[in-house]
Parts: C-alpha cells; structure tokens; sequence
C-alpha cells in the first residue's frame, strides 16, 4: 500500500478520536518529540536510504519509524485542528 494511501486510511480512522480530544489531550500530542537516540537513528537511516544502502532489517526498521512519524504528523494536525476550533469558539 502506497504511503499516501496509508496516511488517508490513518487520516480516516482517527477522526473519530480527534473529535473526543480536549485542549489538553491536544497540547500533549503536540509536545510529543522523539528523543535524542530515535532521532539519531531515524537520521543515520534516512542517510543511508538516500545512498541506497539499507539492509533489509534496517529497511523494516526505517519503514516502522516512517510510519510512526506519518501517524504523530496526523494526531499533531487534528490536535492543532481542535486547539483551533477552541480559540474561535
């Protein structure tokens, strides 16, 4: 299944969620960062993908973390989405 794909099926299946997420559940999703050695690692992969040199396990690996950061990157937009809401309301 191609990412874009992913991240609409994804997108679909947290509406309802992001609908039930007060001001400071979303504030807490927004602080969500990955620490220092996640960060490192996710880097280190994403070089050596850009140079076509991932083993297969670090490919899964890279895949897993692409995933999980598509996955925050949505709770983060309906998080700022409902932060929104409740500064017009």
């Amino acid at each position: 299944m191609s990412t874009t794909r992913v991240s609409d099926l994804l997108e679909r299946l947290l509406d309802p969620l992001a609908q039930t997420l007060s001001s400071d559940t979303a504030r807490a999703i927004l602080s969500l960062e990955a620490d220092e050695n996640i960060h490192s690692r996710m880097e280190e992969l994403a070089e050596k993908c850009t140079e076509g040199k991932l083993t297969p396990p670090e490919e899964e690996e890279y895949e897993t973390y692409v995933r999980v950061s598509n996955l925050i990157a949505i709770l983060k937009a309906k998080a700022r989405l409902v932060l929104d809401q409740t500064v017009q309301s």
